[in-house]
């Protein structure tokens, strides 16, 4: 919130669209902190059921839809997260032209996403081998995903990577892998997940304690012409 808050611009942020938003992870913490209405939009219903369990502000409403086509009027946001969904978009250029529509001219778009150049800083590569071909398979580079961007007339204004804590310790970590909940964890063959965490949890036991962290790339646009770039 406070990397966000720095790079939001001068202008007010009185409706926010936290886009791909899943279970809502961000979307409470976005409408208190800017004290903003946010609209969550995600394909998945199932994900949908669980952010409205989890909503925790009255400002927060979820919508059914995709990327490609946003259920919203043009110009009726004036901030726009989008996190760790570019690499399933059915069609990045329709969605960012999608998000260039329902952007007000003043307004910002959040990019935190991850990217093939950072596959060998993600904590566990080394313990599913695996896990390296099919990140480069399905990730796209971070110059690819700005230039998506840059093409349907935006302007980069920033760029930040933000080493998040992931969890506190490896043996917290091989416990939240355990749960599968990571797409590339989940797709790795039944022998190769099995041993995969029993070497981390054989790392845990020897090393010591201390945070699991990995880097998140933040790219921040604005639509073309409207300003001095940060960057």
């Amino acid at each position: 919130m406070r990397i966000i808050a720095g790079h939001a611009g001068h202008a007010g942020i009185y409706d926010i669209l936290d886009l791909g938003c899943g279970t809502g992870r961000f979307s409470n913490g976005l409408a208190t902190h800017f004290k903003a209405n946010l609209i969550g939009i995600d394909p998945s219903m199932k994900m949908l059921q669980q952010a409205v369990k989890n909503r925790a502000n009255n400002s927060v409403a979820y919508a059914a839809g995709v990327a490609e086509a946003i259920p919203l009027p043009a110009g009726s946001v004036d901030l726009i997260f989008i996190s760790m969904i570019f690499h399933h978009l059915t069609d990045p250029t329709v969605a960012a032209k999608e998000c260039g529509r329902v952007l007000r001219n003043h307004g910002r778009l959040f990019l935190r996403t991850s990217c093939v150049e950072k596959i060998s800083m993600y904590p566990y590569v080394p313990f599913f081998p695996s896990s390296r071909t099919l990140l480069e398979q399905r990730l796209p580079s971070l110059q690819h995903q700005r230039g998506v961007f840059e093409a349907a007339s935006f302007e980069t204004v920033a760029y930040d990577v933000v080493v998040q804590e992931v969890a506190p310790d490896y043996l917290a970590y091989s416990e939240k892998l355990a749960l599968k909940a990571d797409s590339i964890i989940a797709s790795l063959d039944e022998q190769e997940f099995k041993a995969g965490l029993q070497s981390l949890r054989s790392h845990a036991s020897t090393t010591p304690p201390h945070a699991v962290t990995e880097p998140i790339d933040l790219l921040v646009f604005r639509k073309r012409g409207l300003g001095k770039s940060e960057i």
